[in-house]
């Protein structure tokens, strides 16, 4: 009867513990046909959207070890969707992000911190157009079966990282507050 009963516990145990060793995997393959990378910002007091249509990402993190996990992001700038052909030429040259001498932004993890409830704080450095700054975010991970989601927005001043310079450096035409907001969907390892 006690084997019986041991059995029982050990089998119920592992039946339990289960899906919590599946959350505990790293996440490391992003997807990046079910990703993206996407900005609003006030132009004239309206509010506008666009996205980043190419990025690749580097991701290892394992939520049993957030200050050991690891994130990066690389932007082609080039890649923009304002919603406007013409826009997107625009905001292509030197006054904006002059993609010819800096086609790619870069964001670095420094330190990964828990918050309870699948949300974690981002700390790390953002480079656009040459210039490095430290921002932080919240980042919210939705488990998926074998993948993750991973949620959040990031608020940028432009003139932290010259964007918009000449005749654009009024903030009247252009807000000079920026939202980002990153999808990022992961595989466990």
């Amino acid at each position: 009867m006690k084997i019986q009963s041991l059995t029982l516990s050990l089998l119920m145990g592992s039946v339990l513990a289960a899906p919590l060793t599946a959350r505990a995997a790293a996440y490391t393959a992003i997807q990046q046909d079910k990703s993206h990378i996407a900005f609003g910002y006030k132009q004239m007091g309206v509010g506008m959207q666009g996205q980043f249509k190419k990025f690749s990402a580097v991701l290892n993190f394992d939520p049993a070890k957030p200050a050991a996990s690891k994130a990066e992001l690389t932007v082609d700038i080039a890649s923009i969707d304002t919603g406007s052909a013409e826009a997107n030429d625009q905001v292509s040259d030197k006054d904006w992000f002059n993609t010819k001498q800096y086609p790619t932004a870069r964001f670095v993890s420094g330190a990964i911190k828990p918050l309870g409830g699948n949300r974690f704080q981002v700390d790390g450095k953002l480079t656009i157009k040459g210039r490095t700054q430290a921002v932080s975010t919240v980042a919210t991970m939705t488990p998926q079966g074998a993948m993750a989601a991973f949620d959040g927005a990031l608020n940028i001043k432009r003139a932290d990282f010259a964007i918009g310079e000449g005749d654009w450096r009024d903030f009247g035409t252009v807000a000079n507050e920026i939202q980002i907001k990153f999808h990022l969907l992961a595989r466990a390892k």
